[in-house]
């Protein structure tokens, strides 16, 4: 099984080819390691280090104007492989793609992010804009 915690470098110059002044949201879906890889060899779960980093990030995330706009935990998969479940998912509001890119390229926020790299099995990191509201599903 193929597990993905950071982005590749062509994906994440993908990221930076589109436009950088609007706003973005980051929709997160995360599967914790049951014990966190610290090349320290410290003991924490996966969720544990999840945890600290975004304590760490947290002060990056939100000095960028960052924002959780919706978070959960899911159930049950409806659509897609059963066997497949994630942690947690949620919804980062960033006020535009470059305060994104400010916030991952922050030599502190650099530092917390070994944190998720120790603490995440797998993950997926979609960059979606918003297409208006709508009265179905289409919009």
């Amino acid at each position: 099984m193929t597990y993905y915690v950071n982005p590749e470098r062509d994906q994440f110059d993908a990221f930076k080819a589109l436009p950088r002044d609007y706003p973005v949201m980051m929709l997160n879906m995360l599967l914790f390691r049951e014990k966190a890889e610290y090349e320290d060899g410290r003991d924490a779960t996966g969720a544990e280090a999840y945890e600290a980093y975004g304590r760490d990030s947290a002060p990056i995330f939100q000095r960028v104007g960052g924002e959780i706009i919706w978070r959960g935990i899911p159930e049950v998969m409806l659509t897609g492989p059963f066997e497949k479940q994630w942690d947690l998912v949620f919804i980062a509001r960033y006020p535009t793609a470059g305060a994104f890119l400010e916030m991952v390229t922050d030599p502190d926020y650099q530092q917390a992010v070994k944190h998720r790299t120790a603490g995440v099995l797998d993950s997926r990191l979609i960059r979606t804009r918003e297409a208006g509201q709508g009265a179905g599903f289409a919009g």
